[in-house]
């Protein structure tokens, strides 16, 4: 598929909703009260909208995939209700250390490492290159650089925490309150 399209690359548990540790029940899936108008926003500045996310409780036996699945769905009607729609989802279970062997796997779709966003591009034809990673920890801001694309940390979820310790060598394009801030960030630095 050729790539053609920007897209927001975006971190799931503190970026678009409250991160309350492994949330292994719907009822605790509490988006933002701003995320879904803030995926709005930058559907109709052009750019895709796909959810890149570690689910490392797969991993360590706290809940299944096909949680995650329905996680996902769920997301999906809300942002529907909003008027939006999420184009794509992509999630790692696995962790070098998880409790159920079959995903103790050390796999490059884990972020920092960029295999999700890769994928993403692959099956939805993004380029990149004109992409942004926004999420709560440099992790996500290191996706973005292994990949060519802005990096947008927040201050939601631990981002007010990380924003205070960036690691030597990596620094966002923008560090914003929170998802509706990164999307007016966005719409003033357009794709290049």
């Amino acid at each position: 598929m050729t790539t053609t399209r920007p897209a927001v690359l975006l971190d799931r548990d503190g970026t678009i909703n409250l991160d309350a540790g492994y949330i292994d029940r719907l009822e605790r899936f509490e988006l933002y009260p701003f995320a879904i108008d803030a995926i709005r926003l930058f559907r109709r500045a052009g750019y895709l909208a796909v959810v890149i996310t570690n689910q490392a409780g797969v991993a360590q036996g706290l809940y299944d995939e096909a949680f995650v699945d329905a996680t996902a769905r769920h997301l999906a009607s809300r942002a529907e209700l909003g008027g939006t729609r999420i184009d794509g989802h992509y999630y790692c279970p696995h962790s070098p250390d998880a409790a159920v062997e079959r995903y103790r796997v050390d796999c490059e779709c884990r972020k920092p490492k960029a295999g999700l966003a890769r994928r993403a591009a692959e099956d939805l034809g993004i380029d990149l290159g004109r992409s942004v990673v926004i999420g709560d920890r440099w992790r996500d801001i290191a996706v973005a650089r292994a990949v060519g694309a802005r990096g947008v940390l927040v201050k939601t979820g631990y981002g007010a925490t990380e924003a205070l310790r960036p690691p030597p060598g990596l620094s966002a394009d923008a560090v914003c309150e929170d998802l509706i801030g990164a999307a007016v960030w966005l719409l003033d630095h357009p794709v290049p």
